[in-house]
């Protein structure tokens, strides 16, 4: 079987001899190669790295709003008339989410700006 595949090879060279192809640098052919998977590599592991940045920090921001909504929650005490309820219960939504998101996402965008 050896054989017949060196036939082969020897058969496809001459093959391209006779066409007078330029000769192939097989060792520089994968040399350029091993450098374009390895800078690959490269930007692939900062990328990672990057997304690990931004997945740990929007877990931070998630885990302060949860923090704190479960601490307004705790203090929370409606009494009185409904539509102060209502206001507090509003005032209570705003600040547990809408406030402590946006601001981390502020955060967050200051930190990609820093990194990018």
């Amino acid at each position: 079987m050896a054989q017949e595949t060196q036939s082969w090879l020897d058969m496809l060279t001459k093959f391209g001899s006779d066409l007078n192809l330029p000769k192939v640098d097989v060792d520089k052919l994968i040399d350029m190669h091993r450098k374009n998977l390895d800078a690959l590599e490269q930007s692939a592991q900062v990328a990672s790295a990057g997304a690990k940045s931004i997945a740990d920090k929007q877990r931070e921001i998630l885990e302060t709003a949860f923090r704190e909504a479960a601490a307004m929650a705790r203090d929370f005490k409606p009494t009185g008339d409904p539509k102060e309820v209502l206001a507090k219960q509003t005032e209570f939504a705003k600040k547990a989410f809408g406030d402590r998101l946006r601001e981390g996402l502020t955060e967050l965008g200051a930190s990609l700006r820093r990194e990018g």
